[in-house]
């Protein structure tokens, strides 16, 4: 199978909001206490606005958009720590007709070059607790636990 990674367009909009609904009902299932159901929480303003900030990126094959990738760059500064630049994923989903197909690793692929090219210092995630393939798919790309997120309810 053949794999592009590239930037987004205004015309992806309904195959990227497809596949952020795939997400948004695993996380219900996951989380109900947390997460509702809901078609309506990524807007195209919202949509626009990351393709503005040359920021969202799509994974396609055969002319169908198979997995979606939401950036932030951050910029890092605080006197207790190095001043750092990183890529955040924000987001990274893969459509479930294609999981373990090994899209990840051709959007880590890409983030290595990018992050090559803009001269950043790393590449930071955050993943579900519940989303142990995600997270095994990560550690096996290299990924290190930088942080745990806990929470009391």
């Amino acid at each position: 199978m053949d794999i592009i990674i590239r930037p987004a367009e205004t015309c992806d909009f309904d195959s990227v909001v497809h596949i952020l609904n795939q997400v948004q009902d695993l996380h219900v299932n996951w989380r109900p206490d947390i997460y509702k159901e809901s078609k309506d929480f990524f807007s195209l303003d919202a949509f626009q606005d990351a393709l503005d900030k040359e920021a969202f990126y799509v994974a396609e094959s055969e002319h169908r958009i198979i997995g979606i990738l939401e950036l932030t760059y951050r910029h890092i500064e605080f006197p207790s720590m190095l001043t750092r630049d990183v890529i955040y994923i924000d987001t990274m989903a893969v459509d479930e007709n294609y999981r373990g197909m090994g899209i990840g690793h051709h959007f880590f692929e890409m983030l290595k070059n990018l992050k090559k090219e803009k001269h950043f210092d790393g590449i930071e995630l955050q993943v579900n607790a519940k989303n142990v393939a995600a997270y095994e798919m990560y550690k096996k790309y290299g990924f290190t636990e930088k942080s745990i997120n806990m929470e009391l309810l």
